[in-house]
């Protein structure tokens, strides 16, 4: 393996939605610099090939199935973990869908339904396991959120973007609780990366086009990712955006809101849809 420091003295790790895209990549770089992963995931074929990804070249990691949607699923996977590698260091919730779509034909059990998988999946993690991060005072809590939630465009996705706005909130505000009680609180904030989430997104609106977060920005893979969120953490960093460009653009929103809102629509409408670009060279 690559002889790449572990941030802090933290070597376990719990990966809720490991199995595939950032979240295997996620696994994979933790594991790398030396941390010993357990992935929990719905789709468990997916999550016991990441387990392998790590174990053929030389790191430790387990998988157990998980639902997100069920408390008790939730806490069997803290339970597993425990067995495994003993209460984890490192909390990872990165389980996550999104849809597309005009908001007048998105049926309400959709709303619900993305609301669930990356809001309240964060909230059922915390149930289980933040009372013991206390009694023990350390830990490090990691919620994936999205450009999407940091500032406005997905006008599209808008069920996906109010989730992961929440989740943006609900981390800050978890930050200015726990970090003063010896938990870390890291908020990963990726833009474009290329997985197959659209792949399984379904769209409610027919010939509804997908809004971006901006031409400028531009598609990264999930290693590379995943090579961010993990310097991010070791920088012991709250904030952790996948591009830089992600604060020169909230500090124009910031600026003015309304004029930032207005230029978008203005955007739109003349057929600019913000999609970033593809990697150069």
């Amino acid at each position: 393996m690559p002889n790449t420091p572990c941030y802090f003295v933290y070597k376990t790790a719990l990966i809720f939605g490991g199995g595939k895209g950032i979240g295997r990549a996620v696994a994979i770089e933790l594991a790398q610099r030396g941390c010993h992963i357990v992935i929990a995931d719905l789709d468990e074929v997916a999550a016991h090939e990441t387990v392998a990804r790590i174990t053929e070249t030389g790191g430790q990691a387990a998988a157990c199935a998980c639902n997100v949607l069920d408390q008790q699923s939730v806490e069997a996977a803290v339970q597993f973990a425990r067995d495994s590698i003993g209460l984890p260091d490192i909390i990872i919730n990165n389980v996550g869908a999104m849809l597309n779509g005009h908001p007048e034909d998105i049926p309400m059990s959709e709303w619900e339904r993305i609301m669930d998988l990356n809001y309240f999946s964060v909230v059922r993690s915390l149930q289980a396991i933040l009372s013991e991060f206390l009694q023990r005072g350390s830990g490090h809590i990691v919620n994936t959120a999205s450009f999407a939630g940091l500032y406005p465009y997905a006008a599209s996705r808008l069920p996906y973007a109010a989730a992961k706005s929440a989740i943006i909130a609900l981390t800050q505000s978890l930050a200015l609780y726990l970090e003063p009680k010896g938990i870390r609180v890291s908020c990963f904030i990726p833009g474009p990366v290329m997985t197959d989430i659209l792949a399984s997104m379904t769209s409610w609106t027919p010939d509804c086009a997908v809004r971006g977060p901006g031409a400028e920005l531009e598609i990264i893979d999930a290693q590379k990712a995943a090579r961010i969120l993990a310097d991010g953490m070791n920088d012991e960093k709250i904030m952790i955006a996948t591009d830089h460009h992600a604060w020169n653009i909230l500090a124009e929103w910031a600026h003015s809101p309304d004029d930032f809102l207005r230029a978008k629509m203005d955007a739109f409408e003349r057929g600019d849809f913000g999609r970033p670009s593809l990697p150069t060279g």
